[in-house]
């Protein structure tokens, strides 16, 4: 081993694209020259429809009961047809997006089709061509024959007309079997853009159904979160208070016995502790009134039960859609308790505007500041913000104050 030779890293082999290996090439072209054959047969049937269609025109032009008759039997065919050409586009070149097939945009695709059916049997007539005169050249200069498509003046084929025929005869052979691929690809295209939609129309179709569906995930939560609190509300809140009424009387009937009735008050009030836990807790999975007496109403009641003071500024006059009073009622409420725990606030300032299109709600308060935009509570809070398209921001430096805005798409 020779120890002074440079040393060089191994030679890194990447495997070729799908469609670059030679393999599949060649099966993309053959699946393309056979979807010539096959459109250019469709072509010639397609023609014929659209003659047809002329002699259909001038009969129509002539009053009676067949008129009808003669308009469907039209629309009945260019659809037949169309259906026909998109199993052999989607056999050859792979599947095609596409809208509904109304009659008029079947006729539109198939008066363009037929040209596209030509042109394709004219590029495989061309190649063909090259083959044939290539054949008989090599073959007359080989064998010493006197017979070839391209000959010189001693009616021969010799060995510079052969070099000189060799390069516009390799260029065009390429051109025309590069062209048996590009008829394809415009195959493909005509019924993508005539009868189908763009990848570009099917992205934005996608994002708009993701959207949609994650309006109806964030609704089906709302929905659940009624329900959960219905079932608060009405099962287990009922159950407590009527627990600890049965406590109070049991209180009332025991007067006399002064270490009975000492439980049976602490159990009283344990009973009502109990319940006033359960109400809030229901309320922060789904406020109580929101649905029936709106989002003003609900704020008002956190105002009430918070255990800070709270300045309201509602200024919208009209109701959003359910799931964005949700949102901005949970942005304050998770704000406010933020800086009733952790910031030590006497005041908070909520202000609820519309603006345009957008409502934009800022909650502002006296604490300390230093609040965590990571923390639980305000991530939580900025993603469901984002999951109705809306805008979350906290500013919070150390000595507060802390402001915590959220804008929100009306549409």
């Amino acid at each position: 081993m020779d120890h002074n030779a440079a040393w060089a890293p191994p030679a890194l082999q990447l495997p070729l694209p799908e469609e670059l290996n030679a393999r599949a090439m060649a099966a993309r072209w053959l699946r393309a020259v056979a979807s010539i054959l096959a459109g250019a047969a469709t072509g010639l049937v397609e023609f014929g429809y659209l003659m047809w269609t002329v002699f259909a025109a001038a009969l129509q032009a002539v009053p009676g009961p067949h008129r009808k008759r003669i308009a469907h039997a039209v629309d009945e065919q260019a659809i037949r047809l169309t259906g026909m050409e998109l199993r052999r586009v989607t056999r050859f070149h792979g599947p095609v997006h596409t809208d509904v097939l109304t009659p008029k945009r079947c006729r539109r695709y198939l008066s363009l089709r037929w040209m596209v059916g030509g042109l394709g049997l004219g590029v495989l007539l061309m190649l063909l061509l090259c083959f044939i005169v290539a054949g008989s050249m090599l073959s007359a200069w080989i064998f010493d024959g006197g017979w070839g498509f391209i000959e010189n003046s001693d009616n021969r084929v010799d060995t510079w007309l052969v070099v000189l025929a060799a390069l516009p005869g390799t260029m065009l052979t390429f051109v025309s079997a590069a062209g048996i691929l590009g008829v394809g690809t415009l195959d493909r295209w005509l019924a993508t853009e005539a009868l189908g939609t763009s990848p570009q129309a099917l992205l934005q179709q996608r994002v708009v159904e993701l959207t949609n569906t994650r309006a109806e995930v964030i609704e089906a939560i709302n929905d659940e979160r009624r329900r959960i609190e219905r079932d608060l509300h009405d099962g287990v809140q009922q159950r407590l208070v009527a627990l600890g009424m049965l406590v109070g009387r049991a209180r009332r009937a025991a007067a006399g016995a002064d270490p009975l009735r000492d439980l049976l008050e602490q159990a009283q009030v344990a009973a009502q502790e109990a319940i006033s836990e359960l109400r809030e807790v229901a309320s922060r999975v789904y406020p109580v009134g929101l649905d029936d007496a709106g989002l003003h109403a609900a704020l008002e009641s956190l105002a009430e039960r918070s255990s800070v003071a709270i300045r309201l500024d509602f200024q919208l006059t009209e109701r959003l859609r359910s799931t964005l009073e949700t949102a901005v009622y949970f942005v304050v409420s998770e704000a406010v308790t933020n800086a009733a725990k952790h910031a030590n606030a006497s005041l908070v300032e909520v202000s609820v505007a519309r603006r345009d299109d957008r409502v934009h709600v800022v909650i502002r308060d006296d604490g300390v500041g230093g609040a965590d935009p990571t923390g639980t509570g305000l991530s939580g809070l900025a993603r469901r913000v984002a999951a109705v398209d809306g805008l979350f921001s906290v500013r919070s430096p150390r000595g507060g104050p802390t402001e915590v805005e959220a804008s929100l798409p009306c549409a």
